[in-house]
This record gives structure tokens, C-alpha cells and sequence, in this order.
């Protein structure tokens, strides 16, 4: 038989009340271990008062939050399918002739809605929100700002030390060699004047120092200088350099694909990103899979004296075990040890598989 829209109703409040219970919870707390730890982190530091710090961990909560949606839906579907089973509506529902993917149905539906509210709402905001965090952390707590920047025409970097600082920019960029082509630094002394400007065909980032080739010095009121070979010194090396790059996490789901481009088009490899974009994709999928988690391991609690606890413990290792599994295989895409696509959808798609099997069983086996 078809579902009633009242029944629909009915189940679907009960699972969006649990779950926006779950995700206040979970919020809340992760809000104040977050807080406590950027008191700690901050406690050395003079220019990081407890306004700052509470910002920062206002900024950061909406980053942890789309993290802790898998966990509000299965934690919130869980609770809710344990009270329909509690006080026997679920029997009632299957002596009607509602089946269990009926039942679902709606569920599901709403999971599903989730994943694409998190995906194109959410995302944007958490993004922006993490990347003024990170600025703030870099001010406040690490004691530097960010050191490059990729636009269309091509990437620029910074860097400072006791002399003054410098602006490098770059058409594009070999990153196994750190090899630049039409490399330009714009040089400025402690107090920001601007003092210099060196162009080069090519450089390349050694031990220490930018070594320039068909380099020209210029600089006001003197003339141009023309240098065959020539060394600046730097304290950036290639760590710092890809330790600046913009977290997959701190870039708007919709700039994502531009921002892959420019960073290709400058010849850096945007391969971290681009599974990261993908994975997002696949998330109202795994949301959806947390669901039927939540029903494999709950609509049948009442058959029996002590399998609840045996059925909740194992939905909720289940739940953390696939999501987590998602970190470990999006780490070995990153790394091309697999292939992207395989990397970005096989947590969810193996969720949806198991959980799919697993009800199958419990239902119909």
C-alpha cells in the first residue's frame, strides 16, 4: 500500500525534531571544546584577548558543524525510530501494511533534502567563516599572514624579514622544482616604502634564496641594472609555500571549480580539491546511508530482553567506522594512490550499499 502524507508527516517531524536536537547538542558542546582549546593555544599570547579568541571559535563552529551532520542525522534518526518502536507505532505500521521502505521513504527524502541544503547553503557560509578564521589564527596565534595567493594572472607570494618585506609574483609555476616563469619581486623596506623591483625570466627557489636568471634590478632614481645570474634572500621554503595554499574546507562549494582552474592554469596540482568538491557531491548520498543505518539498528529493539543495547552499540561503531573511512580513503585519493572518483564517492556509496544489505536482511531475510 501507498503511505498516507499524514503519516509521512507524522514520521518526518519526529525525525527532523530528533535530529535538530542531536545537531544543538553536538553543536554546543564542540563550541566549548573548541573554545577551551583556543584559550589554551592562546594563553602566551598578549594580542589575543578573550574577545578574539571567542570570535575565532564563533568563526570556526560553522566549519565543525557541517562535520557533525552525518552524526546529527544517524544520532537523530536512531532516536527517533527507537521512540516509534518504544511506544509500538512501528507495529501498528506494519499490521496496516507499510512496509519498511514506505516507512523510510520520507525519512530518506529529508535526509536527502539535508545533504543538499549542507552542500549548497551551509557550505558557503561555513567557508567563508573558516577562512576569517584562519586569518585570525595566522594574526593572533601562528604570528603570520597568509604567504600566497593564485588569481588568473598567475601567483603571488610574501615574505618579510628583519630588512623589510617583498611581493613576488609569477606567471606560472613548476611545483616539483619550484621553478617560476616571469618571476617579478617588488621589494619595500621596514616601514613599507617601496625600494625596489627586480624582474627575472625564471627563478628558482633554493636553500635560502630566490636564484634569478636574466635578471634587471630597478629601482628609484638610479638606473637599470642588468644581472645575468642573480640571488635574493628568502626565508620561504616549499613547505611554506603548499602550507599556504587555501583549505578545500575554506573555499565555497560554488568557487571551488574556479578556483581548481586557477590553480591549475599556475601549475599547481588541484587534485586535493577537486576529490574534496566530489566528496561534497556525494554527501546528501551518505546522509541518506546514515539513515538507513539508524533504521537497521533500531526499528527492531523491542524483540527481545538486552538487544537494544547490542543493536544501538553496533549502529553507532557502524555510523563512526564509514564515516571516518571517508577521511582514510579521501587521504589516499589526495595522495593518487586511488583513482579520484573511487576516493570520493566510496564512503557513501559503500554506506548505502552495507546499510541498504543490512536492512534487506533484518527485514526480508
Amino acid at each position: 500500500m501507498r503511505i498516507s502524507t499524514t503519516l509521512s508527516r507524522y514520521v518526518g517531524r519526529q525525525f527532523i525534531v530528533s535530529c535538530l536536537s542531536v545537531f544543538a547538542l553536538l553543536a554546543t558542546l564542540a563550541f566549548v571544546i573548541d573554545l577551551v582549546e583556543m584559550l589554551r593555544r592562546s594563553s602566551s599570547k598578549a594580542d589575543a584577548t578573550f574577545r578574539v579568541v571567542l570570535s575565532m571559535s564563533l568563526l570556526k563552529l560553522p566549519n565543525i558543524s557541517e562535520h557533525l551532520m552525518p552524526f546529527a542525522v544517524l544520532f537523530g534518526g536512531m532516536i527517533a525510530f527507537a521512540r516509534l518502536a518504544r511506544t509500538r507505532e512501528v507495529i501498528v505500521m506494519r499490521s496496516a501494511g507499510v512496509s519498511v521502505w514506505q516507512f523510510l521513504l520520507p525519512v530518506i527524502a529529508i535526509a536527502f533534502a539535508i545533504g543538499v541544503f549542507k552542500v549548497t547553503v551551509f557550505n558557503p557560509i561555513a567557508a567563508v567563516t573558516l577562512s576569517k578564521f584562519e586569518q585570525l589564527e595566522n594574526k593572533y596565534l601562528k604570528g603570520r599572514s597568509s604567504l600566497l595567493a593564485v588569481s588568473p594572472a598567475g601567483v603571488w607570494l610574501r615574505q618579510a624579514d628583519a630588512y623589510g618585506q617583498s611581493v613576488v609574483h609569477a606567471r606560472n609555476v613548476a611545483p616539483r622544482d619550484m621553478e617560476m616563469q616571469d618571476f617579478i619581486i617588488f621589494l619595500y623596506d621596514t616601514q613599507n616604502r617601496f625600494v625596489g623591483r627586480i624582474d627575472a625570466a625564471k627563478a628558482r627557489l633554493e636553500n635560502g634564496y630566490w636564484h634569478l636568471h636574466d635578471a634587471w634590478i630597478t629601482g628609484p632614481d638610479r638606473p637599470a641594472r642588468h644581472e645575468n645570474e642573480y640571488l635574493v634572500r628568502t626565508d620561504l621554503t616549499v613547505a611554506k609555500i603548499q602550507e599556504s595554499f587555501a583549505t578545500p574546507a575554506s573555499i565555497s562549494f560554488w568557487e571551488m571549480p574556479r578556483f581548481i582552474r586557477l590553480l591549475e592554469n599556475a601549475g599547481f596540482s588541484g587534485l586535493r580539491h577537486r576529490i574534496y568538491w566530489y566528496a561534497k557531491l556525494a554527501d546528501p548520498a551518505l546522509l541518506c546511508a546514515m539513515v538507513i543505518f539508524s533504521a537497521v539498528f533500531t526499528l527492531r529493539m523491542n524483540l527481545r530482553r538486552g538487544v537494544p543495547v547490542m543493536m544501538i552499540g553496533g549502529g553507532l561503531a557502524t555510523g563512526f567506522s564509514l564515516y571516518f573511512l571517508s577521511d582514510v580513503v579521501f587521504a589516499l585519493g589526495a595522495s593518487a594512490s586511488v583513482p579520484m572518483m573511487l576516493a570520493a564517492w566510496s564512503p557513501a556509496g559503500a554506506s548505502l550499499l552495507v546499510g541498504t544489505s543490512m536492512l534487506l536482511y533484518s527485514e526480508e531475510g
